[in-house]
């Protein structure tokens, strides 16, 4: 038996297609998928738990390797009921006056749900995260975020 690909992915990373297509064309190999935090997504790899990650770049420093595979759309959450969610876009610049809250985003949207901040976020992480007391609207000036395919160099 061939021992176990795993794959380490991101929140709003979605692997089932990647994984469907592993299982498709290499039947004999079998294959994991772990969620992770970024950086532990990244240390997987470092420390071998991990055989490759879908993350987002940049992915650190040369002893990784990344293919970039696709962008994601800044998005901006913030509480139900909030003037933001009578737009269907925002700039930057609309969000001078929010207290916008970093660190790590399941955190952050449960900060926003009791109306402390609005958070920046890509968008397939805000629907990995939604939740009824919150929205989202695209931020149209942010910059995307890239997912990347990422191994040890």
């Amino acid at each position: 038996m061939n021992p176990t690909f795993v794959v380490a992915y991101v929140v709003g990373v979605t692997p089932g297609k990647w994984v469907g297509v592993w299982k498709e064309r290499m039947p004999r190999h079998p294959i994991a998928i772990v969620k992770h935090s970024p950086a532990a997504a990244l240390a997987a790899l470092a420390e071998g738990t991990a055989d490759v990650a879908f993350v987002r770049m940049p992915v650190g420093d040369d002893s990784l390797s990344a293919i970039p595979l696709y962008e994601e759309q800044p998005f901006v959450v913030v509480p139900k009921d909030h003037a933001i969610e009578a737009v269907d876009s925002v700039m930057l610049a609309d969000l001078d006056d929010e207290n916008v809250l970093d660190g790590a985003w399941e955190v952050a949207v449960e900060l926003v749900a009791t109306g402390a901040g609005v958070a920046l976020m890509p968008q397939s992480v805000t629907r990995a995260l939604s939740r009824r007391d919150v929205v989202a609207r695209r931020v149209a000036d942010a910059p995307v975020t890239r997912i990347a395919l990422a191994w040890p160099t």
